[in-house]
């Protein structure tokens, strides 16, 4: 007989690093979730941008059990056709000349610093280290990704931090201007920043980050791992802008709900990373792989993308009518079906308040930040459950502006 799991069990056996919801989640269909006592979740934070194609897609589950009944995993001593396949897939896609698969965004952002340092040094010098990220991003846990990553609160107490990284301010060129120079051997940045806010990147920003990269012989990194496989409406980001990167990152929604991540690269910069140079156990994994290459097959179709872009107008109408309705939020924006709210002034700090409102109400949000609330749904998320969910949100909204706690 299995043992009875309740909440209360977090807190006794998990290390404190997180502090999850009081339900517990037992079962997914499409966009709604299913907790222990039965009661259904419209879910609009997708695993935190993961859960692209929702939950249980009978897709997903076939290239699962289809290469789950062939084998699981040999390691990097030996290749494999589902990863051969996705790399071909991401090639034709996208910009990339070769790719490198590993585990999540955070490895992939780490093999791109990587990358990009060892590009510098075999190719200018060890001098040529330094690194310009932005204010307010996130880029990952590792120790290199955190320090990227500009929020002191997620690095401070894990220093030394390593050196000759610095930070601009986003979305302002005099700033990044000032510090990229030529012992700058990359420059990281989110087309749109996620966990920083859902702040889009200017048009202008990122052409003159790429001029100054190419002046400098610097390496443009585009952090992805939120915005990529079709979150914005196009596959990746950087399509929007028409501003192409030398490296670029993606995870999240790459494996629809299976850990993967990929290091997109240009040949040049490819290059450099030879035999013993990087690596990983799992990256590359067939059953990963698998089932990426169908959630990317998917995704990267007219109906997905052209369907997120009118997604993202239902969510938007309706959220400025529930703006109209409560006075909650100073702003209303984002890309395709990355969409934060940020809250008025007056209501600042209260994100997580109205987030836990929403699940009282049977709804699941994000917060980027504590003065956003997030929203990242399923690409393909049914009309009627948008219906649904932003009217779960709007009592929440009403329950907050009545004082009301969760």
């Amino acid at each position: 007989m299995s043992q009875s799991i309740s909440r209360q069990d977090f807190d006794q056996w998990m290390m404190p690093v997180y502090a999850p919801a009081p339900f517990i989640p037992v079962r997914g269909e499409g966009a709604w979730l299913w907790d222990q006592q039965g009661k259904g979740y419209v879910d609009f934070a997708g695993g935190i941008a993961v859960n692209a194609l929702g939950h249980a897609h009978p897709a997903m589950i076939r290239a699962l059990t289809e290469q789950a009944g062939k084998f699981w995993h040999t390691g990097n001593g030996y290749t494999n056709e589902p990863a051969l396949r996705l790399a071909k897939q991401l090639i034709d896609a996208t910009f990339a000349d070769r790719i490198f698969f590993c585990n999540s965004g955070a490895e992939a952002n780490e093999a791109a610093l990587k990358t990009a340092r060892k590009y510098a040094h075999d190719r200018f010098g060890s001098h040529k280290s330094g690194i310009v990220a932005f204010k307010n991003a996130f880029h990952g846990r590792t120790l290199f990704t955190v320090s990227a990553g500009g929020q002191p609160a997620y690095s401070q107490d894990f220093a030394p931090l390593p050196p000759d990284i610095c930070h601009g301010v986003y979305n302002d060129i005099d700033s990044a201007r000032v510090l990229i120079d030529d012992d700058t051997c990359a420059v990281i940045v989110e087309p749109i920043q996620g966990e920083g806010g859902v702040i889009p990147a200017s048009l202008e920003f990122l052409q003159e980050l790429r001029a100054l990269c190419d002046r400098h012989h610097a390496a443009l990194i585009f952090d992805e791992v939120q915005t990529g496989v079709g979150r914005t409406g196009e596959l990746y980001a950087y399509m929007h802008y028409g501003v192409t990167p030398d490296l670029l990152t993606t995870a999240k929604a790459l494996g629809g709900g299976f850990p993967i991540g990929a290091l997109l690269a240009s040949e040049a910069f490819a290059s450099v990373m030879t035999v013993g140079t990087h690596g990983t156990t799992y990256g590359g994994n067939p059953l990963a792989c698998a089932v990426a290459g169908e959630v990317l097959s998917i995704i990267n179709t007219p109906q997905v993308l052209n369907g997120v872009k009118q997604r993202e107008q239902w969510f938007k109408e309706r959220l400025q009518a529930i703006n109209a309705q409560f006075g909650l939020f100073k702003e209303i924006r984002g890309v395709g079906l990355l969409i934060g709210c940020a809250l008025r002034d007056e209501y600042a700090g209260k994100a997580k308040q109205i987030s836990l409102l929403a699940a009282d109400e049977g709804l699941m949000v994000l917060i980027a930040g504590a003065n956003v609330v997030r929203f990242a749904p399923a690409l393909i998320v049914k009309e009627e459950d948008v219906t649904l969910g932003l009217n779960r949100f709007a009592a929440a909204c009403e329950r907050f502006v009545a004082g009301e706690s969760s």
